[in-house]
């Protein structure tokens, strides 16, 4: 008898962003995971899952086969989204990936800017600058949500072509925040990134060069909000 699987939380995030009956796309599918269990939990009927290596392609194949969807699975060998159309999904998941190649792969796509779709993006890094991308192309950050997997906390995105007012220099790097929303471990995520933008600017403090020193200043000025963030969290749980 086979075990059923059960996502990692960071994936598990992602899923329960995925609206029932969507048409979807898998965008650098690896094992098909995602897919497999949505199809297989009556989340989505049919799926395209994507690749730009045949190995990982084949992976997905293999467990699509072993719990009997492969046949509501259209598995394509491409570069991002270059093989799917834009009537093929109207949810589009990118997790594991870093930011600057999520944002590669959704500027190379002419489509994705249409209304009706929406992106669901899990990166592992460069977070800044995907939120960047987004903010500046045309896209809407309607939620993000935060999970911890082992040490490591995770943030997905759920984007869609839309307006929203333009993101701070310290709501880039962490996000919005609005007083009632539920998140357990924002104030962990804020503590974290004030770690890391305080110890990029005192990297950059033994260094003369121009661009280094405008690199610094960005890095504080983004702390000293982000630290202000943390404080309005801060009362707002009290």
């Amino acid at each position: 008898m086979k075990r059923p699987f059960s996502l990692s939380p960071r994936l598990a995030a992602v899923a329960e962003l995925v609206p029932q009956g969507t048409r979807l796309a898998d965008v650098g599918t690896d094992h098909g995971r995602l897919p497999v269990w949505l199809i297989q939990h009556g989340v989505v009927e049919r799926a395209v899952a994507s690749d730009l290596r045949p190995g990982p392609l084949s992976r997905a194949r293999a467990l699509a086969e072993r719990w009997a969807v492969a046949d509501r699975i259209s598995f394509r060998l491409c570069d991002g989204l270059s093989g799917i159309g834009s009537e093929e999904a109207r949810t589009v998941t990118v997790a594991g990936m870093g930011g600057e190649t999520i944002a590669e792969i959704l500027a190379a796509a002419p489509w994705t800017g249409e209304s009706g779709h929406r992106y669901i993006l899990q990166p592992m890094s460069g977070l800044d600058g995907l939120r960047r991308y987004l903010s500046g192309h045309g896209f809407a950050i309607r939620r993000e949500t935060l999970v911890e997997e082992g040490e490591t906390l995770y943030v997905v995105l759920l984007a869609e072509p839309g307006e929203m007012p333009p993101l701070t220099v310290g709501e880039i790097w962490v996000g919005r925040q609005s007083r009632g929303e539920d998140g357990p471990l924002r104030e962990r995520y804020l503590e974290q990134e004030l770690g890391k933008l305080r110890r990029a600017a005192e990297g950059l403090s033994r260094t003369e060069r121009a661009e280094d020193q405008a690199k610094r200043a960005r890095y504080e000025a983004a702390a000293e909000e982000v630290e202000r963030m943390r404080e309005e969290w801060r009362q707002w749980q009290a």
